[in-house]
């Protein structure tokens, strides 16, 4: 199996800055995208931030420019710097990684169990 672990999140008044932090483990031989998912009430979940293989990295328009993503390979993990923020970035912030666990098998789809992000005005 594998595992995403979240750690960081949490109140923080508007213009703030947390950091997000994630570490995957267990049955992994590489992991494909690597990155940072969020979902407000009554939203669907949405793309903020994630990294290729490659390194080729995407954000959502709205974090442009605030927020910042950085992976490491070796260690299997996904940082989001996110400055700068705003009562809209409110939401649950999920990591997922697209996980190849076997060489040569088809990448699975992994999601850690989420953390709160409130951003008071």
């Amino acid at each position: 199996q594998v595992q995403l672990v979240e750690s960081g999140g949490g109140l923080v008044q508007a213009g703030g800055s947390l950091r997000l932090s994630c570490a995957a483990s267990g049955s992994i031989f590489s992991i494909n995208t690597m990155g940072w998912y969020r979902q407000a009430p009554g939203k669907q979940r949405e793309l903020v931030a994630a990294v290729t293989g490659s390194g080729t990295i995407n954000y959502a328009e709205s974090v442009k420019g605030r927020f910042t993503i950085s992976r490491d390979n070796a260690q299997n993990t996904v940082i989001l710097q996110m400055n700068s923020l705003k009562p809209e970035d409110t939401a649950v912030y999920y990591c997922g990684a697209l996980v190849v666990r076997v060489s040569g098998t088809n990448p699975e789809t992994y999601w850690g169990q989420g953390t709160q992000v409130t951003v008071s005005s």
